[in-house]
């Protein structure tokens, strides 16, 4: 029985010979991981590009380091493995030039936006009679909408997520440090990725621990900064905790949007209101989660919210997420993409007073023939804990 990953690739194989795509060469890591179900883990940061050659016919190859080729075997199902070293016989090079056998491809593509300069550099000076085309939307197409394993999967992912702000939120005390809930939120959400990962078959090295830094703040002046990383701050009473999950995430290669905010003992009348004009431009917009309708009228639904309470807005309400932490379609002005069952979303209500105080809610969703479903389910009511 063909895998998964191997399914999406004969589908991208065959979405490419429609195209008259000769050869991809994808060096994206989340899209050699959608194809492959291999992971690099070292990549440009450490100068080591691992790629994937997709011909349109036959089979695949994986270009990587020799030291993750052990790793790349037990991990995919593609056999044709090339290993290269570092500064030997071209390293990566090599083995590219072996897989696109220069004078035989006529049309060459790569995820353009996502191939490292270095990497679409040597392509093009190499096979400058080729025709280099851009293959990332036949792999954005195929992502968009989700199989019903893939929103399985997802729905694990939504477990994790809700452990971490459980986690997180029964660590919240007067006097307690950022940081000690970021520990606690990634202590809860290994803890429960370890349990899923428990009940599955093993041998897909899957690692069940949480990382990368949290966007976490509490009260004070740099509540209205989204994305500031937990610091050595202590929590003072009255003040709120915001957590966001969305980059933390990353179960089984899978990415969520996730967020909540609570307070500490109380909250001021003035942060209520914020927090209640969130919810219901989250709220506006999800009611407008069906298919049939354009991604930029869900935005323009919460946007509606926020002009009619007084405030302007400034980022988009929502995007697909799956195998990426952006995938397409964005809720968002401009983007007209119909909704369709099967498409999932981080669906946000924000508003902030740059200096003073800031309120945040999100969810991921995905949408059914009659409207859509959450995949982290959790309760959003303001909460003074």
């Amino acid at each position: 029985m063909k895998t998964a990953c191997e399914k999406r690739t004969l589908e991208f194989q065959r979405r490419m010979a429609a195209a008259g795509v000769d050869i991809a060469i994808i060096q994206d890591t989340d899209s050699v991981f959608y194809l492959s179900a291999f992971r690099d883990y070292l990549g440009m940061s450490f100068g080591r590009p691992t790629l994937m050659a997709a011909p349109a016919t036959g089979a695949c190859a994986i270009i990587t380091p020799g030291l993750e080729a052990e790793m790349a075997r037990k991990m995919t199902w593609i056999h044709d493995i090339l290993e290269w070293s570092d500064g030997v016989d071209g390293e990566w090079r090599k083995c590219l030039l072996d897989v696109l056998k220069p004078g035989k491809r006529k049309k060459i593509g790569l995820e353009i936006n996502k191939t490292h300069p270095l990497v679409s550099a040597f392509v093009r000076e190499e096979f400058r009679d080729a025709e280099i085309v851009e293959i990332s939307g036949i792999l954005s197409d195929m992502r968009m909408i989700k199989t019903p394993d893939e929103i399985r999967l997802m729905r694990q992912a939504g477990q994790v997520s809700t452990a971490m702000c459980r986690g997180g939120k029964e660590a919240i005390a007067e006097g307690v440090p950022e940081y000690e809930i970021a520990l606690a939120v990634i202590a809860a959400g290994s803890r429960k990725a370890a349990a899923l990962l428990e009940q599955d078959e093993p041998g897909g090295l899957f690692s069940p621990m949480i990382h990368h830094l949290q966007p976490l703040q509490s009260g004070g002046p740099d509540l209205s900064m989204a994305h500031r990383r937990p610091t050595l701050r202590r929590l003072c009473r009255g003040e709120s905790v915001y957590m966001c999950f969305c980059e933390m995430n990353n179960f089984k290669g899978v990415k969520l949007g996730f967020d909540r905010q609570y307070w500490v003992g109380e909250t001021s009348d003035e942060e209520a209101r914020l927090y209640e004009i969130a919810i219901k431009a989250q709220t506006a917009a999800l009611g407008m989660i069906r298919p049939g309708v354009r991604a930029e009228d869900v935005h323009h639904a919460a946007a509606r919210v926020y002009q009619e309470e007084g405030f302007g807005f400034c980022y988009r309400t929502g995007r697909s997420v799956g195998f990426s932490l952006i995938e397409k379609p964005e809720l968002k002005s401009g983007d007209k993409t119909v909704l369709k069952p099967g498409m999932t979303f981080a669906v946000d209500g924000a508003v902030s007073v740059p200096g003073k105080a800031a309120a945040r809610v999100g969810d991921s969703v995905v949408v059914t023939d009659k409207g859509f479903d959450f995949l982290t389910p959790f309760p959003k009511h303001l909460q003074a804990v």
